[in-house]
C-alpha cells in the first residue's frame, strides 16, 4: 500500500510512518491534527517523509483503501491537517464542487458581492485601498528624501 504514495521514502513501514506523522503534528482547538513539514509556512500542503504529501501519507496509514486516481479532500478546509476523520477521497470534479468562497478576506474584512456575476469579489476593496495608501506614503517619503539631498551643481 505504501508503494502507491508518490515520493515516499522506501525505508518507512506503516508503523514507522504512523509514528513519524504523529510525532510531527499537533492538535488544534478546532480538532485538526496539523502537521509540521518542510518549510516554515503554515496553511499550505506539507511534505514529509521524503517528498510525499503528508495528507496523502496520513490517509494511507490511518484510513487505508487509497486510490491514487482520486484526490484527498480536507473536509475542515485546513490544507496541512492530517486528522483521519477530516480526510476523504473524491474525484477532481467533486473536489471542485466542494470548494466554496470564504465570506471574509484574509484580513477579516467582509467581501463584497460582484454585481455582474453575483459572486463574492476576489479582491477585497478595503485591503486594496489600504495597500495603495501605504504605497503612496512610501513613494512620498522617497521623493522627500531625494529632494532633501538634492544640491544643484554651481554653473
Amino acid at each position: 500500500m505504501l508503494s502507491q504514495i508518490t515520493g515516499l521514502s522506501r525505508h518507512f513501514t506503516e508503523d514507522t510512518l504512523r509514528a513519524y506523522l504523529l510525532s510531527r503534528s499537533t492538535r488544534t482547538d478546532n480538532g485538526c491534527l496539523v502537521v509540521r513539514g518542510y518549510g516554515t509556512r503554515r496553511g499550505v500542503y506539507q511534505k514529509l517523509a521524503g517528498r510525499a504529501w503528508a495528507h496523502i501519507a496520513a490517509y494511507v496509514v490511518f484510513v487505508g483503501d487509497y486510490d491514487p486516481t482520486l484526490e484527498i479532500h480536507h473536509g475542515c478546509g485546513v490544507p496541512d491537517c492530517i486528522e483521519p476523520t477530516h480526510l476523504r477521497q473524491l474525484s477532481h470534479a467533486d473536489t471542485c464542487r466542494e470548494r466554496r468562497q470564504a465570506p471574509l478576506c484574509r484580513n477579516g474584512h467582509e467581501r463584497e458581492i460582484e454585481p455582474a456575476t453575483g459572486r463574492l469579489r476576489r479582491v477585497c476593496r478595503t485591503c486594496n485601498r489600504e495597500a495603495q495608501k501605504r504605497w503612496r506614503e512610501r513613494q512620498a517619503a522617497e521623493v522627500a528624501a531625494a529632494r532633501a539631498t538634492y544640491r544643484p551643481t554651481p554653473s
